[in-house]
C-alpha cells in the first residue's frame, strides 16, 4: 500500500520532497543570470545605443538578437539532454553563458555587442529548457505547477530589481557593467552544481540532424528580422526576400521533421490538442510579456522624462506583482488547471494594458504604478501555467521535446513582440500617440494570448470527462 502511495504522490500531487527543492534552488542560478540579463539590457537599451552610436531600431538587435539565438539553439535541446544528460547540458550552458557575458562587457561596437548576446542567447536557449526538463522528470505530473511556478520566481524578482541595479550602473560605472555583474553569479552556480546537481541519464539519442538544425538556425531570424521590417513600413526586397527564404527554411524543417523516423523535435506532439493550445497561448503571452518589457523602459524614460534610477525604481512595480503571484500561480494551477487560471490571467492583462493605451501624455504615476502591479499579477497567472500545462500534457519520454518547443514559442514570440513594439515606437518614441499605439498592439497579443487560453480550457475539460 504504501508503495502504491509514493507511485502516486510522484505522478499525482502530494508534498513536494526535498530533494526536488534543492534540485530547483541549484537551477536558479540559470533562470536568475537569464532574468537579470534581460532586465537590464533593456533598462540600458537607450544607452548603449546613445554610447555606440547606433539608433534604437538597431540597438533592439540587442535584445532581438539574443531572444532569436535562443530559440534557435532550442530544437537542439532535447537531442542533447538525451546525448549527455539534462543535468551535464546545463553545466556546458552555464558554463556558455557565463563566458559569453564578458564577451559582452567588452564589446567596442554595436556590432560585437549584438554578437556577443548572439552567442550568449545560444547557451540560454540550452540553459532554459534543460533545467526545465530536470524539474520536469524530477517533480512529477501532480506537483510541476507549484514547482516551476515557485523555481520561476528568482527570474522574475530579477527583473523587479534588475532595473533597479542596472541603473545604478550606469550611472556610476558604465553599461559594461551590465554583464558583468553575470560573472560572479555564473561561477558560484557552477561550483554549487558541479558538487550538487544530478547529471541525468544518458538516452538513445540517434544522430543529430544537421541540415534540419540549420533551417531552424536560417529561418528563424530571417522571418522574424522581416516581419520587423515590414511592421515599419518597408515592402520592399530589403523585407520580403528574407520573410520568403525564412519561411521556406520553417516549412522544410517541419516537412523534414515530421516525415523523419529520428527527428531533431518530433513536431508530432501539436496534435495533441492540449499541447497544441497550451504552445499558442505560451507564445502570444510571451509576444506581450517581453513586449512590455522592453516597452516600459523607454515609456519611462522618453515619454515620462524619468532619469536611468528613477526608472529601474518605477520598473519594479510589475516584477513585485508577478513574483508574489507566482507561487499562488502553481497552487491554481494544480488545484484548478492551468487554462483557467491562464484565462484570469490575461484577462487582468488585456483589462491593464487597454488602461495604459488609454493614458494623457502626462499621467499620475501612481496610477501607472498600480497598472504596473496588476499586470505583473495578469501575467504571473498567464505565463506558468501555460507551460506547466504543455509538459502536464506529454508522457515524460517526450518532455525534452515539449519543453524546448515550449520554450521556443516563448521566446520567438517575445522576439517577434519586442521587435515590432520597438519598431512602431522608433519613428516617433517622444509623441504619446506613438506609445499609444504600441499599447494597443500589446493589448491585441494579449487578446489573442486570451483566446488560445479559452481553448486550452476546454481541451483540459474535455480530457477530465
Amino acid at each position: 500500500m504504501a508503495k502504491g502511495k509514493t507511485a502516486r504522490d510522484h505522478d499525482g500531487g502530494g508534498a513536494v520532497p526535498a530533494s526536488v527543492w534543492r534540485t530547483a534552488f541549484l537551477l536558479a542560478f540559470g533562470s536568475l543570470m537569464a532574468g537579470l540579463d534581460t532586465s537590464l539590457v533593456n533598462v540600458g537599451l537607450d544607452t548603449i545605443g546613445t554610447r555606440l552610436d547606433a539608433p534604437l531600431s538597431t540597438a533592439q538587435w540587442v535584445n532581438s538578437g539574443y531572444l532569436l539565438a535562443l530559440a534557435a539553439a532550442l530544437p537542439a535541446c532535447g537531442w542533447l539532454s538525451k546525448r549527455i544528460g539534462a543535468g551535464r547540458l546545463w553545466l556546458w550552458a552555464l558554463a556558455g553563458f557565463t563566458a559569453a557575458s564578458g564577451l559582452c562587457a567588452v564589446a567596442p561596437d554595436i556590432i560585437w555587442l549584438v554578437a556577443g548576446r548572439v552567442v550568449q542567447g545560444a547557451a540560454g536557449g540550452l540553459l532554459v529548457p534543460a533545467g526545465m526538463t530536470i524539474l520536469g522528470q524530477a517533480a512529477g505530473k501532480g506537483r510541476m505547477g507549484r514547482v516551476i511556478a515557485i523555481s520561476s520566481v528568482p527570474s522574475i524578482l530579477a527583473p523587479a530589481f534588475g532595473p533597479v541595479l542596472g541603473a545604478v550602473l550606469i550611472a556610476n560605472l558604465s553599461w559594461h557593467w551590465l554583464f558583468l555583474i553575470n560573472l560572479p553569479i555564473g561561477l558560484l552556480g557552477l561550483l554549487l552544481a558541479l558538487r550538487h546537481l544530478p547529471r541525468g541519464e544518458r538516452d538513445e539519442a540517434g544522430r543529430l540532424d544537421l541540415v534540419a538544425l540549420g533551417m531552424v538556425v536560417i529561418g528563424l531570424p530571417l522571418t522574424v528580422y522581416a516581419l520587423t521590417e515590414i511592421s515599419g513600413s518597408s515592402s520592399g526586397p530589403r523585407a520580403w526576400i528574407p520573410l520568403v527564404i525564412g519561411l521556406v527554411a520553417l516549412g522544410s524543417f517541419g516537412w523534414r521533421s515530421l516525415r523523419s523516423e529520428e527527428p531533431l523535435m518530433d513536431l508530432r506532439l501539436v496534435a495533441n490538442r492540449r499541447f497544441a493550445a497550451a504552445s499558442a497561448e505560451v507564445f502570444f503571452a510571451g509576444a506581450s510579456l517581453f513586449g512590455g518589457l522592453v516597452v516600459m523602459p523607454l515609456y519611462f524614460q522618453l515619454q515620462l522624462g524619468a532619469d536611468i534610477v528613477d526608472v529601474g525604481l518605477l520598473l519594479m512595480a510589475f516584477s513585485i506583482g508577478a513574483a508574489a503571484t507566482f507561487p499562488a500561480a502553481g497552487w491554481l494551477n494544480d488545484r484548478f488547471g492551468g487554462g483557467v487560471v491562464a484565462v484570469a490571467g490575461l484577462v487582468l492583462t488585456v483589462a491593464t494594458t487597454v488602461a495604459m493605451a488609454l493614458l494623457p501624455a502626462r499621467p499620475d504615476l501612481v496610477l501607472v504604478e498600480v497598472l504596473q502591479v496588476l499586470r505583473g499579477i495578469g501575467m504571473a497567472l498567464a505565463g506558468s501555467p501555460g507551460v506547466s500545462s504543455a509538459l502536464a500534457s506529454v508522457d515524460q519520454r517526450q518532455l525534452p521535446d515539449a519543453s524546448a518547443q515550449v520554450h521556443i514559442l516563448s521566446r520567438v514570440g517575445g522576439a517577434v513582440g519586442s521587435a515590432l513594439f520597438v519598431v512602431i515606437l522608433s519613428d516617433g518614441a517622444t509623441d504619446p500617440a506613438a506609445f499609444r499605439e504600441t499599447f494597443w498592439w500589446l493589448t491585441g497579443a494579449s487578446l489573442v494570448a486570451l483566446a488560445a487560453a479559452v481553448w486550452l480550457t476546454h481541451e483540459q475539460r474535455a480530457a477530465a470527462r
